[in-house]
């Protein structure tokens, strides 16, 4: 009988990128991959240390693992585990600790996985990152229709509430002849959209003389039915071509999710962001010309030190004002080795809760305003394996949540919708067929 492990993501879509590509590794080592809450002979938890909350329940995930099987090997990776390795040994029941770089050297590293009377922790210093990219093939993401694919990793930006520098290292690419010989290895598999990850997606090859743009171009001329989303972008990245490019190819997404973290331009410039409000509001409204129906979703962080209520209340009517679809908002906690633990004026917590829960029902509003405004329109939607109760869900080319019913016809194929109404969070359409005939959605 095989082996089992159950994984576990924290944090963001390269996370999620990178998990995947290490459950294959133990699939080609005979483990079978089962849900992380069934009990299992290794759990496996990716982790994330953005923010404190991160941590926390990193700390949680790795309890609940030991109740499922208190005899099952436990092996934590990711950002967490490269930063704070020794925090993470303190968790009675952990055996393994590895670092952003061994993450993907599991077996190579550990002759044979099982419960150890000590942890055992295998972290490289951070600048040995610089020299490694790791693994960057195809992930299963939602049942084979999705794919996630790093094409870049690190970053050489300094903002000041920022780790990810040090746990992940300098900014780095994958070669455009490998992103080609990669790309064309998912298409085979037949994912139908491919979404480019990394953690400064828009820095791809700066340090090579490529760029994200021509990358794109290279990889819209590759045959097949697929589409590319970019997961990230910075705003000061996000250029003229890339848009054009949107506009232009059905290929690419009509969808951005650009960082903004504050509408004020006094917290801006402590976060040490490269570029001003004025810049951001130019490039949501160029973008808005440029493809009307594009979502756009934006980061923000509320509670950030020195951000008094008006600097919040300015954030608040700038996101107000702007086009955009959905918000992801975070309430700013301390890291260690950040230039931001020196900024004075630290807010107090129910004030960032407060803050928090208005933006929070901010994206609501945005997100609702934003699904109305595409009733009567076209969309393509890529529909998922999963049937829910007779349903089947997917994702728009704008990331529109879209439900209709199960037909295993329309599974992982580009399918055009026309939205009809719209139900909480997800829309209710009108599918059209291959034919072009129209199938009326009766629920």
């Amino acid at each position: 009988m095989s082996k089992t492990i159950g994984l576990y993501t924290l944090g963001c879509k390269l996370n999620y990128s990178e998990t995947s590509t290490i459950g294959n590794q133990f699939i080609q080592h005979g483990f079978e991959v089962v849900d992380f809450k069934k009990p299992a002979d290794v759990y496996l938890i990716n982790t994330c240390t953005v923010t404190e909350n991160a941590n926390r329940e990193c700390r949680q995930i790795i309890r609940s693992a030991l109740r499922n099987n208190p005899n099952a090997s436990v092996i934590v990776t990711g950002c967490y585990a490269q930063l704070k390795p020794e925090e993470i040994a303190a968790i009675k029941g952990v055996d393994y600790i590895l670092g952003s770089k061994e993450k993907f050297e599991i077996f190579s590293l550990i002759d044979r996985i099982e419960k150890q009377r000590s942890t055992e922790i295998i972290v490289s210093d951070t600048e040995k990152l610089d020299e490694s990219f790791g693994i960057a093939s195809s992930t299963e993401a939602d049942n084979r229709t999705r794919a996630f694919f790093k094409i870049q990793d690190g970053c050489d930006y300094k903002c000041s509430f920022c780790t990810i520098p040090l746990a992940r290292g300098k900014s780095r690419s994958l070669a455009p002849e490998e992103v080609l010989v990669q790309f064309k290895e998912i298409i085979n598999q037949n994912y139908k959209e491919i979404i480019l990850t990394g953690v400064n997606v828009g820095d791809y090859g700066q340090k090579t003389g490529h760029n994200l743009y021509n990358l794109l171009l290279k990889m819209i001329e590759v045959e097949g039915e697929y589409r590319i989303r970019i997961s990230s972008i910075e705003p000061n990245l996000l250029n003229d071509d890339i848009i054009d490019l949107a506009y232009s190819s059905p290929r690419i997404c009509d969808h951005f999710h650009i960082p903004l973290q504050s509408g004020s331009n006094k917290i801006l410039s402590l976060m040490k962001r490269r570029y001003k409000k004025e810049l951001y509001h130019s490039l949501i409204s160029k973008l808005k010309k440029s493809i009307p129906d594009c979502g756009i979703g934006v980061d923000v962080i509320v509670g950030f030190p020195g951000e008094t209520y008006e600097d919040f209340l300015e954030t608040y009517d700038f996101i107000k004002d702007l086009p955009i679809s959905y918000l992801h908002v975070f309430t700013y906690s301390e890291r260690e080795n950040t230039a931001a633990i020196e900024i004075g004026e630290k807010i107090l917590p129910n004030e960032k809760k407060q803050r928090n829960n208005m933006l929070r029902i901010l994206s609501e509003k945005k997100r609702f305003e934003f699904q109305n405004s595409m009733i009567g329109k076209i969309t393509n939607v890529i529909f998922e394996e999963n049937n829910f109760n007779n349903m089947m869900k997917g994702y728009s080319s704008n990331y529109l949540r879209v439900v209709y019913k199960f037909n295993p016809l329309f599974v992982n194929s580009i399918t055009p919708v026309r939205i009809r109404e719209v139900n909480g969070e997800f829309c209710k359409g009108d599918l059209i067929g291959e034919n072009k005939s129209v199938e009326k959605l009766f629920i």
